[in-house]
This record gives structure tokens, C-alpha cells and sequence, in this order.
């Protein structure tokens, strides 16, 4: 699945009604920072740069890209899943850095990967398989499939599946992943931060009993100090027993977005813990 042409309706919206969801989904020219913007019941959920792939701008994912840009050797090709597809912009920016990357999709909306694909093509030579599905069910049905990275971007709260916020279905995700490969693990959260506190246990128990190094975090600093509406990305897996972790870190803080916050293990359980007072 490639192309490299130019989207075929410039500065007009396209649609698709979502069967799982229900809601109406909308790519419009983004005339704030230029670019795409793939909108799901009125909401931005991802911004394509068609001319350069590389720019991500949501915080979020730009700190996933510069974790997969430190864990292994610059432009070396990734086996990579991503459970979740949006508007492919990971997808996009592992093609760009990393040529020749395997790339899985498991997207539960039907309608979602052909509206994306077809205004917004993908750069030439990307190597994808799409399917659509639950992203449990599908990753449990590829018993033989080992992956350098898993990506999960599906969560949003309390409104997020309840099937995937389980230490059992991090364990599935985590047995996928080869000996020094990583799960990296969106999670949008409000103030509270009880939906996040709850997946850092999750994700611990999970890691913990696969006897992996426990959960990092990356996130805004401003998160750790005032309570606020936002995104932490979690990371698990036997990529975090390396020696070089500590440079990683130093290079994924160097790389924001800022104020950016890179947590190890004791610092996650001691911001996101079960211990912290939640408002």
C-alpha cells in the first residue's frame, strides 16, 4: 500500500461515516500550522505534513518518534506494530527515517484507513498491512509474529476500551515483542490522572511478570507539577535493560517537545503511582 501523489481535493474537507464509532470523520487543511488534519466527531486525532513526514506535531508523538529514533542504530528498518492507525503519521515518519520498516496497522474502524489513504497517500515504497479489527484479538491471532516495537495510541480516558487497559493484555502485547523490543503506550488522561495512575499498574504488573525492566514515562514537565488535561507515553519491554538507557534519556530529553520530563521506573511509580493524592 504506497503512493506519492499529492492529495486529489486541496483545500476542500473529505468524509466517512464510522460504523464502530459512529461519528462522522473529516480530513481538512489545517490553516493553523498547514498541513492535514484527520478531525473524528469534530475532534482533532492526528495532523499529516504531506511534504515532510518527519514533522509531527502533536507532543505525543513526537516523543514517540524520538524514542524509536534512539533505540536502535539511525535508519536501520523496524518490524513495527501499531495498534491504532489514525492518519498513519507514525507510520509516515518510520517510512521517512527508517526505509524498508515492516509496518502492521490493526484499526477497528472500517471506513478510516481507505478515507486516510486516498487523501492523504503514503510516501512511495512504504511497506504496510492494514487489517481491520479489535487490536487484541488481531495481535493474539499472530502467534508466530515478533515485533522491534509495538505502538498502542487507542486510549482516552475513562472512555477508553476497558479490554485493553489490563495487565493480561499487556502481557499478550509484551510476548509479542523480541527479546530487546519495546511497547510504547499512549495515554490521554485528564486532570485527575486516575485512568493513568490505573495504566502505569497495569503496565508494571505486565512488565514485572515477564521479568522486564519496570515502566518509563515521557510527558510535559508542566504534568508533574500542575495537574492537567494531557498526554503520557509509557514504555515497556526489554529494550530498557540496555546500557545505554541513560543516554536515551539524555537524548530524549535534549528532543522535548518543552519542558519535557523523561521518568525511570521509580520516578513513574512516584508521580503516577498509586501513592499520589489525586485531585
Amino acid at each position: 500500500m504506497s503512493s506519492s501523489s499529492a492529495p486529489s481535493f486541496p483545500g476542500s474537507p473529505r468524509q466517512a461515516q464510522l460504523s464502530f464509532s459512529d461519528q462522522p470523520a473529516w480530513i481538512v487543511a489545517d490553516e493553523v500550522v498547514g498541513g492535514w488534519a484527520l478531525l473524528i466527531g469534530g475532534v482533532e486525532q492526528s495532523h499529516v505534513d504531506l511534504e515532510d513526514p518527519t514533522r509531527l506535531v502533536h507532543e505525543y508523538l513526537r516523543r514517540m518518534g524520538n524514542v524509536l529514533d534512539a533505540v536502535r542504530p539511525a535508519g536501520e528498518p523496524l518490524r513495527i506494530a501499531h495498534l491504532g492507525g489514525g492518519a498513519l503519521t507514525l507510520v509516515r515518519y518510520v517510512q521517512a527515517t527508517r526505509p524498508g520498516s515492516e509496518q502492521l496497522v490493526v484499526e477497528i474502524e472500517r471506513e478510516l484507513p481507505g478515507l486516510v489513504t486516498a487523501a492523504l497517500p503514503l510516501p512511495e515504497g512504504t511497506d504496510l498491512v492494514v487489517v481491520i479489527g479489535d487490536a487484541r484479538e488481531e495481535l493474539a491471532t499472530r502467534t508466530d509474529r515478533r515485533f522491534d516495537a509495538i505502538v498502542l495510541d487507542v486510549f482516552s480516558g475513562e472512555e477508553s476500551p476497558a479490554h485493553l487497559a489490563t495487565a493480561a493484555f499487556y502481557a499478550e502485547a509484551l510476548a509479542h515483542l523480541d527479546a530487546d523490543g519495546l511497547l510504547l503506550v499512549n495515554v490521554g488522561d485528564d486532570a485527575g490522572q486516575r485512568f493513568l495512575a490505573a495504566q502505569v499498574r497495569e503496565l508494571e504488573e505486565a512488565a514485572a511478570g515477564a521479568g522486564l525492566p519496570g515502566v518509563w514515562a515521557l510527558t510535559d514537565a508542566q504534568l508533574l507539577s500542575r495537574p492537567a488535561d494531557g498526554n503520557v507515553v509509557l514504555l515497556a519491554g526489554g529494550a530498557l535493560a540496555s546500557p545505554e538507557v541513560e543516554e536515551w534519556r539524555a537524548a530524549w530529553l535534549a528532543a522535548g517537545p518543552h519542558p519535557a520530563a523523561v521518568l525511570d521506573p521509580v520516578e513513574t511509580e512516584r508521580a503516577f503511582g498509586a501513592g499520589r493524592p489525586r485531585t
